[in-house]
């Protein structure tokens, strides 16, 4: 890449905790976020914020009334934005761009508001504004008092690594100086869950661990959603305060046989991959951190597509969705964190059913992958 880009600040809200030395704590036990609820009218394993994570955002939306009406998607954003923001350092003051993306968006408001219109006829004065994908990014623009551009979009699984790649655009320009990028998503409703029911992809698994992410062999699909979101500050030039910085980026879309199908080589991902590479060699690639979402299908071909750019001497594989599941177009920004978290501890955090890889040398380059419905692939590679 032609210009250095900082990451100067990541914060994330998930079942993992909202704070670093939780996160990584959790990252270190073997025990994954999944419990059973009544969504689409049978018990569901999913991955919902703790207790204590969901008063925080009950404060937040109690804190002004503007922000009693606001779907879960959006306050996430909005909590760990104000997070990320503080820890970069950054003020009012300062002129940033906005990129936040969603794949389903308010998916928990719409269904409430299209269940009441079925029942009563009629429409609430808050129904359009409030489910608006737009939402995410204007609503933390006003909560931030930002004055930069702010930008909103869907590109399903990949949306948060998409933003990551609109921000770095936006600052190789020279069109912004400083960009906060991410994800949100808060999918844990009947109807999402039915849909990816009847997609034949989410996990009625009985073993210990419901999401199988990253088990070759497995015989069924294993797909477990989550919510969260993650946001990371992005600023132009080394900068003392950097917690990695963005070395390569990658993207590719392929054809497509129908609407979820992806190669059996995952060749969008091939491509991204290997343009994340373009400037290194492939041999300082330390850990992937893989998409992996705990279907048969999307784990084998990604598998494959990483053994066709890497031959036979492949990094060390990993993914968090065993532990958090899917999250949607949030799932990039998290995969990210857990890139930094490992290449400041200086410690891979593999998968416990996975076959053990041993970590050999420092982990100084790590390369997340994302893809999703659409054929559309996006790689980052981090660095130190």
């Amino acid at each position: 890449m032609s210009k250095t880009i900082s990451i100067t600040a990541i914060a994330s809200i998930s079942p993992l905790g909202t704070d670093s030395k939780t996160i990584w704590g959790n990252y270190l036990n073997q025990n994954h976020c999944f419990t059973e609820h009544i969504l689409d009218h049978k018990k569901t394993f999913v991955a919902m914020l703790l207790d204590d994570l969901e008063q925080v955002i009950l404060a937040l939306r109690a804190s002004d009334s503007k922000y009693k009406s606001l779907d879960k998607s959006v306050l996430y954003a909005m909590a760990v934005s104000r997070q990320a923001m503080n820890n970069a350092g950054w003020t009012s003051n300062d002129v940033f761009g906005i990129n936040i993306g969603s794949s389903r968006g308010a998916t928990d408001l719409f269904e409430k508001h299209y269940q009441e219109y079925l029942k009563t006829g009629k429409a609430q004065t808050l129904a359009s504004p409030t489910t608006t994908l737009g939402n995410i990014s204007s609503w933390v623009a006003h909560d931030l008092q930002s004055s930069g551009p702010e930008i909103s979009h869907s590109i399903t699984c990949s949306t948060a690594l998409h933003a990551v790649l609109n921000g770095v655009a936006w600052l190789r320009a020279g069109m912004a100086d400083k960009f906060l990028v991410g994800g949100s998503e808060a999918p844990l409703t009947d109807f999402t869950i039915a849909q990816m029911r009847a997609l034949k992809i989410y996990s009625n698994s009985t073993e210990e661990y419901p999401n199988r992410a990253l088990d070759l062999e497995k015989k069924q699909n294993t797909m477990v959603l989550g919510e969260g979101a993650g946001i990371c500050c992005l600023e132009i030039g080394k900068k003392e305060n950097a917690l990695a910085y963005i070395e390569g980026i990658g993207y590719a879309t392929e054809i497509l046989e129908h609407n979820i199908s992806i190669s059996a080589e995952a060749t969008c991902l091939q491509k991204s991959m290997e343009m994340a590479l373009q400037n290194i060699d492939f041999s300082e690639v330390d850990v992937i951190v893989m998409h992996a979402p705990g279907t048969i299908r999307g784990d084998l071909t990604e598998y494959k597509a990483i053994q066709k750019v890497f031959g036979e001497n492949l990094p060390l594989l990993t993914t968090n969705k065993w532990k958090i599941g899917h999250t949607f177009g949030a799932s990039g920004i998290l995969s990210m964190e857990l890139a930094i978290l490992m290449m400041q501890h200086n410690k891979f955090v593999g998968v416990p059913f996975a076959k053990a890889q041993i970590q050999t040398k420092p982990i100084k380059k790590v390369l997340i992958n994302a893809v999703g419905f659409g054929g559309n692939a996006v790689s980052v590679l981090l660095s130190l």
